[in-house]
């Protein structure tokens, strides 16, 4: 899935997209599990039902390098800050 498919957060109508979270949320599946509950293991957090803005620190974190990964730095340097807060928000509304 393309995620300039996924981007429009605006519709003609200029209401906000009601599944842009979800959608971008969906490109964690992968690594995180599917709506963010990863099955334990080393190094693969679960999403689902943290803290906001913890998850914005480590995102932020990723991005500039501070805190090292493998594929998370690339990953968050493709989104925007409001995009991140759209993806961190969907995790912590997941139980």
């Amino acid at each position: 899935m393309s995620l300039a498919g996924m981007v429009g957060v605006v519709s003609a109508e200029g209401e906000s997209d009601p599944t842009l979270a979800r959608n971008l949320a969906a490109t964690c599946a992968n690594c995180h599990g599917t709506d963010g509950r990863a099955q334990p293991g080393p190094g693969m957090d679960a999403l689902a039902g943290g803290d906001a803005d913890r998850m914005m620190q480590k995102l932020r974190d990723f991005r500039s390098g501070a805190r090292p990964a493998t594929i998370m730095h690339q990953i968050s340097r493709g989104y925007t800050e409001a995009q991140l807060q759209l993806i961190a928000a969907y995790f912590a509304a997941r139980k």
